[in-house]
């Protein structure tokens, strides 16, 4: 140690002394305390005038400090009172009065300083704000497209599957990106929009995903809805910034998702050619096509509704290209199966072929939903593989909704709803022209749906002939029917059937021209572009007249096929009651079960020549007698 203090006695020496002036100071202040003067009221203040006893007031506004002739000292607050003076210098008190307090010299400057000082902060503010890349102002006007950094995206054309006939229709693009040279020799050009349209689910955003992949150049993606807004010039302010910026790093792919937001048909709806979703689109159509060309600048849009786009969106010029994306087919569904099943482990008995023929009319979203919900019932279930009874119950769930376990119902009620869908599934086998039943359920699925019947058809169809609907149509009535010769009485379980079997009745009089009075007519047009209440209602091009016949011939149908379906289910009696039996013990009937309880073989070569009418003369005579 050396002979010098250390840090820790100076800190003591310090407390010491802080310690020792606090206590000089309050100790001085306790000698030094003068008594409080006391507070009077204006009585006593003028009570002790009178009396003589006090010697000197201090009068400042209103308020009065005084001394009495004893020393004490005392304070009050006085009203106007004019004749005080006067009582005062009667009894010789010495007045002093002192002028109003005035603010000190700062408080003057600073009060007159003010309102200068505060515009000058919120003009700095402002400028704070218009500065940088955090402007709050100039934001609002600039596109909210989001730039995909191309070796980020890692989804590629191997991860798009059953639709190989778009990609090849895409892979020109990528082509062009990557080789312009090549194109440029022969003189062609590129086209400079490409909309893709289909149905909801069918990957035309995954599809915009693998051109940026595959491409390998900087991706813009925005939805429709991100241009318009509620104030005026902010939607095409807002497509100026996104080509401007498109053209500062080209050449790249601008993918607008959900164009219909801002394409629809303009004079669709009310404020005519000064809405603000047409000024965007007035834009947008100006920086497709203008005079001045987008160079190496590619939109891709996609959208459900094609039909309701504005003609000159559509141009050749703007969307050169306009590419449908379809529902995939039965191979393609497999190739979708075979994407979404990557590295998952599948049990030995999971045939992506027979998962493929029973999802006829699934897309690649309900594909990818299917695989994830066996994957989660395998899961629930403890398994570490995902077999094909895990499959099988999720496409029950995601055709009909899931299982509503809690949901008492009545044996009275149950019987009924066996009735009702071993109608349907009896009326499925015997006709020739249906497809297949595959299940019948009875437990209860879903929002309403007490039990199902599920036909799946063995191939994809395209077209529908007429006695493919008409047997359809008698497969929906088979349930009805079926309560009404059971129980003698109908319920509502039968009113989705209803709906449909006259859905189609209609559409085959109306759009297909299968009625044999009316004939080969397209009657009623029908306006999928929605414009101010058109969408409200049908465009009827035809009489009263007309119209009666086609309720007629609507009435008809449906009576045709209810008076077949009556036929079956009488002719094959037992059968019902042998198949609504089993299905009451099990609650769920397979194919192999239900052909084993109807016999396949024999029910389908009954029925095939016994319920047609021999000739087109008898048909044509049970018809008139309706």
């Amino acid at each position: 140690m050396n002979g010098y203090p250390s840090g820790k006695f100076y800190r003591n020496l310090g407390f010491y002394l802080l310690f020792l002036i606090i206590v000089i100071s309050l100790a001085t202040s306790l000698m030094q305390r003068e008594t409080p003067p006391q507070i009077f009221t204006y009585s006593q203040f003028l009570d002790a005038v009178q009396r003589g006893v006090v010697e000197r007031v201090i009068m400042a506004d209103q308020s009065v400090a005084g001394e009495m002739r004893d020393g004490s000292r005392f304070t009050t607050y006085v009203p106007n009172d004019p004749d005080l003076i006067k009582i005062l210098r009667e009894k010789n008190v010495e007045i002093e009065v002192k002028p109003p307090a005035e603010p000190s010299w700062w408080a003057r400057v600073l009060s007159s300083l003010f309102p200068t000082i505060l515009l000058i902060v919120v003009w700095i503010f402002l400028l704070q704000q218009l500065q940088g890349g955090g402007s709050k102002v100039t934001s609002f006007v600039k596109s909210r497209a989001k730039m995909v950094d191309p070796e980020k995206v890692k989804i590629t054309f191997e991860d798009v599957a059953g639709i190989e006939e778009v990609k090849e229709e895409l892979k020109e693009v990528v082509d062009f990106l990557k080789n312009p040279r090549k194109f440029q020799k022969t003189g062609a050009r590129i086209p400079r929009g490409v909309l893709l349209y289909g149905p909801p689910g069918t990957g035309k955003t995954l599809l915009a995903k693998a051109i940026a992949g595959e491409a390998g150049v900087p991706f813009f993606s925005i939805s429709g809805s991100d241009f318009v807004e509620m104030f005026v010039g902010v939607g095409a302010a807002r497509v100026r910034d996104l080509f401007a910026t498109a053209k500062r790093n080209a050449p790249c792919i601008v993918f607008v998702d959900e164009l219909d937001a801002v394409g629809r048909h303009r004079g669709a709806g009310l404020g005519g050619g000064h809405d603000e979703r047409e000024q965007t689109l007035n834009q947008l159509l100006v920086e497709m096509d203008g005079f001045d060309p987008n160079q190496g600048v590619i939109l891709i849009a996609a959208t459900n509704r094609p039909d309701i786009l504005d003609p000159a969106l559509l141009r050749p010029g703007r969307f050169d290209r306009r590419i449908a994306v379809p529902q995939p087919d039965v191979v393609g569904r497999e190739a979708i199966l075979k994407v979404h099943v990557r590295g998952k482990p599948l049990g030995k008995d999971v045939d992506l072929k027979v998962l493929a023929r029973r999802t006829p009319g699934f897309v690649g979203s309900d594909l990818a939903n299917l695989v994830n919900e066996a994957a989660l019932l395998a899961a629930r279930k403890g398994k570490s593989v995902i077999e094909m009874e895990e499959f099988e119950e999720a496409i029950d769930k995601v055709i009909a909704g899931p299982e509503r376990k809690h949901v008492i119902i009545s044996d009275r009620e149950k019987k009924i709803i066996a009735y009702h869908e071993a109608g349907h599934a009896l009326v499925a086998r015997v006709l020739p022209n249906s497809d297949p039943v595959h299940k019948i359920s009875i437990i209860p699925r879903g929002g309403v749906a007490l039990g199902y019947t599920l036909q799946l058809p063995t191939e994809d169809r395209y077209l529908m002939s007429k006695q493919e609907l008409l047997s359809r149509l008698t497969i929906l009535l088979g349930g009805r029917v079926a309560e009404e010769i059971i129980f003698k009485d109908v319920t509502t379980g039968a009113h989705d059937d209803l709906k449909k079997a006259t859905e189609i009745a209609r559409e085959m009089v109306c759009e297909y021209g299968m009625s044999e009075i009316l004939g080969p007519l397209t009657l009623g047009r029908k306006h999928k572009e929605v414009f101010l209440g058109r969408d409200i209602a049908e465009d009827r091009n035809y009489s009263e007249e007309i119209a009666y016949a086609i309720d007629k011939e609507v009435r008809a149908i449906i009576d045709q096929a209810y008076e077949q379906a009556k036929d079956i289910i009488l002719k094959h009696r037992e059968k019902l009651d042998a198949l609504a039996t089993k299905l009451i013990e099990k609650e769920v009937l397979n194919r192999e079960e239900i052909d084993e309880v109807l016999g396949f073989e024999a029910v389908l070569g009954e029925g095939g020549s016994s319920i047609q009418p021999e000739n087109e003369e008898e048909g044509r005579e049970k018809k008139d007698e309706r």
